[in-house]
Parts: structure tokens; C-alpha cells; sequence
């Protein structure tokens, strides 16, 4: 079974002296829980492994109950070290209030217990941590599969893959493109919005958190206005409805939209958003037509091209904590701007001959980014933009 590069990490850290919680986050069927079963099969330390996915979210005291089970087969068994796993830990109601006074029970009574978080809403985790378990934890963050990911696992081409996007659970129904749909909506989609934000957050509209994300998905890669999408959504309210709802979409792995780049902070948190799925799957699920006919259709495949770099950018993004934006003015637009630790590059997706890249000559002569480059016709071929390990730009 293929192994992801978070195996290594997760395993090093499970392998490690008693230090830190470890915490693996990131959007649902990405493969979270399959790397961390990898892990605990291939190492020699005892564990415990159990899941809140139908624990009532009022009974915190199931994750006490946990941990005295994992003290007991310790004790009772004279092991050394033992490992606590608990997945969708953000399910129990002040879980990190629990699982600090648990921690902290077996650091005063020198437990060797190594403690394994999992979690798919990463607003709730990381709310908790946050709140409770300052200074005690580490996280693992993970995230789509990228194409080099779905190439060796599944035969992916970069055609595919910018299509159908990086889940691995979905990468054998593309054959049934009726059936690929109807699993992103009901284990993705549906999934997410019902078990990871209306079950944990109150919401007033639940039709129109749906509504938003079903059009800023269509939108992705575009630029589209709050105001504007009040017009185009039924009972939507006022604009801070809309940014609460987007800011839930994305803490779940679903949907973001970028904001423009500015030095001034006010006048880039005022922006247009650009609106981006985590995985072009999110996109292309509503698309009419089939991906051959996509593929024919230059335009509608410029819009899915352009979406699936900027997927492909936001969840490396999220791994690696650097920050993704869009620039424009006037007519001049580049397509995105990451950003970390005061290092700016530029990227502009150009998907056929025809397409303009005035705006990066403008923004070079403007911002001086560390880099800037064309991804596609022109530029860098997007199968080694692809493959490559962003972090390397800055």
C-alpha cells in the first residue's frame, strides 16, 4: 500500500522520548487515519487506537475512559512505552480540556504514554488547542493527494489529475463519471458540511452555507464579489454572513477565498475574493459536460486548468504555512502570489498561447518578487510545476 510522506514524520515522532501530543489534521479522505494505521503496524510499540466518530458529543468522559484503559493494559502488561490514539477527537464536546488534564496526570506521574490526536475540522481542533493545550502539542498537517501522489498510486496523467483532482478513495470510479460525482457529494461534500460544521456550529441558514459553497466552487479560480453573490443567492443575508460561512468552508478543507495583495492590511482584508477549492474535484463535480469534452473545450478547460494549479497551491499551502493571494489592477492581473517569512513570488497560469501576462511585468517592476515565473504555455511545464516541492521557492 503506497505511504504518503507523513508516514516518516508521524512515525519518527511516535518513536521519539514522551515530548509532545502529536495532532494529524487536514480535510476528510485525504487518508489521515490509513497513514496512521500504517505507522502503528510497522513499529513495535503496544497501542490503542479508538474512534469519537459515534460517540455522543456530550460524553467527554469516553476520552478519560480511553486513557485508563491504555494506563491499565500498560500497568497489567509492563510495557515501557504505549501509544493513545483517538480519531475525530473535535467530535467530543471540550475535548481539550479533558485531554489536558489527562496529559498532564501522566507527566506528573512520569506515564510513558505517547498521545496521537486525529481530526478533520481543523477550526475545532485548533480552537481547542489553542485554548487548552498551549506548549503541548505538535501538529501534522496533511492534505490532498498531490499529482505526483495520484501519478504512482493510481496512473494519474496531469490531465487527470487537473480534473478529477487528488482523492484517493474516488481515484477508481473515474471511469463512471456519474458515479465519481455522486461519491465527491455524499463522502466528501456532504459529508463535510453535515458532520464536520453542522454538527459542531451553530448555523442559522444551512441551505445557504450549501448555496455559497456550490457557488464559489463553480467560481474557483475567478474573482467574484460578496455583494454580487447576495444577487445571486436565495435568502443570503449581508456580506459578514457570507464571510463567516467561507471562513467554515475553508477551515474544513473545502473552499477559500484568497484576498488581494497589498502591502496595506486593511486594504487587502477589503478585497474581492478570489475564490478556490482545496481540490479540483470540488469544481468540476458541477461541471455539465464530461472531461473529454472539457478537455476540446479550450476555455472551459482554462478555467479548470487554472483551479487545479491554484488547488494544487492552497493545499501545499496549508501544509507548509505560506500564504496564497491573487493581485490585480485595472486590467493587470497576476494569478497568484505566495508569500512567507517577507519572501513574495509570483505565478501566472497561462493555459494557452493566447493569454495575456502583462500583469506580471507589472508586478515585477512594482513589488520586486524573490521570483516569478509562467506555469504552462511559455513557462514552466505543468507537470514539473507539479511535481516540484514549493517550499524550494523561498
Amino acid at each position: 500500500m503506497y505511504k504518503r510522506g507523513e508516514y516518516q514524520i508521524i512515525k519518527s515522532r511516535l518513536e521519539e522520548q514522551r515530548k509532545f501530543i502529536q495532532v494529524v489534521m487536514g480535510a476528510r479522505q485525504i487518508g489521515k487515519s490509513t497513514v496512521v494505521k500504517q505507522v502503528l503496524k510497522d513499529i513495535s510499540v503496544p497501542f490503542q487506537l479508538f474512534s469519537a466518530d459515534n460517540v455522543p458529543a456530550t460524553n467527554s468522559a469516553w476520552i478519560s475512559n480511553c486513557w485508563s484503559a491504555v494506563r491499565s493494559l500498560k500497568e497489567n502488561n509492563g510495557w515501557q512505552k504505549a501509544i493513545l490514539v483517538i480519531d475525530e477527537i473535535q467530535k467530543i464536546a471540550n475535548w481539550s480540556e479533558v485531554v489536558k488534564k489527562e496529559w498532564d496526570d501522566d507527566t506528573f506521574h512520569d506515564r510513558n504514554i505517547m498521545v496521537l490526536l486525529l481530526g478533520s475540522s481543523r477550526v475545532l481542533l485548533e480552537k481547542g488547542l489553542s485554548e487548552s493545550l498551549a506548549g503541548r502539542f505538535e501538529e501534522i498537517r496533511m492534505s490532498h493527494w498531490s499529482y505526483r501522489e495520484m501519478r504512482e498510486s493510481f496512473g494519474f496523467t496531469v490531465d487527470q489529475y487537473l480534473y478529477y483532482g487528488g482523492y484517493p478513495g474516488a481515484a477508481t470510479l473515474i471511469g463512471d463519471e456519474d458515479r465519481f460525482q455522486q461519491y465527491i457529494q455524499s463522502a466528501i461534500i456532504e459529508a463535510t458540511i453535515n458532520k464536520d460544521i453542522l454538527m459542531d456550529t451553530p448555523i442559522s441558514k444551512p441551505a445557504l452555507l450549501r448555496q455559497t459553497f456550490e457557488l464559489g466552487a463553480a467560481y474557483s479560480g475567478n474573482l467574484l464579489s460578496l455583494n454580487k453573490m447576495l444577487g445571486s443567492l436565495q435568502d443570503a443575508g449581508n456580506t459578514a454572513t457570507l464571510a463567516g460561512y467561507i471562513h467554515l468552508l475553508e477551515e474544513s478543507g473545502l473552499l477559500c477565498g484568497l484576498q488581494k495583495y497589498s502591502i496595506d492590511t486593511a486594504r487587502k482584508k477589503a478585497s474581492i475574493p478570489k475564490f478556490q477549492v482545496f481540490n479540483n474535484a470540488l469544481k468540476t463535480v458541477y461541471n455539465p459536460i464530461s472531461f473529454k469534452q472539457t478537455l476540446l473545450d479550450r476555455k472551459e478547460w482554462g478555467h479548470i486548468f487554472e483551479s487545479g494549479i491554484g488547488a494544487y497551491l492552497v493545499s501545499q499551502a496549508f501544509i507548509h504555512r505560506i500564504e496564497v493571494l491573487y493581485w490585480r489592477e485595472r486590467n493587470d492581473e497576476v494569478d497568484f502570489i505566495l508569500r512567507k517569512k517577507g519572501i513574495t513570488v509570483a505565478i501566472e497560469v497561462k493555459s494557452n498561447a493566447e493569454k495575456r501576462t502583462d500583469g506580471l511585468d507589472k508586478f515585477r517592476e512594482r513589488f520586486a518578487p524573490q521570483t516569478s515565473f509562467i506555469i504552462g504555455d511559455g513557462g514552466i511545464n505543468v507537470e514539473d510545476f507539479l511535481s516540484m516541492d514549493i517550499r524550494k521557492l523561498f
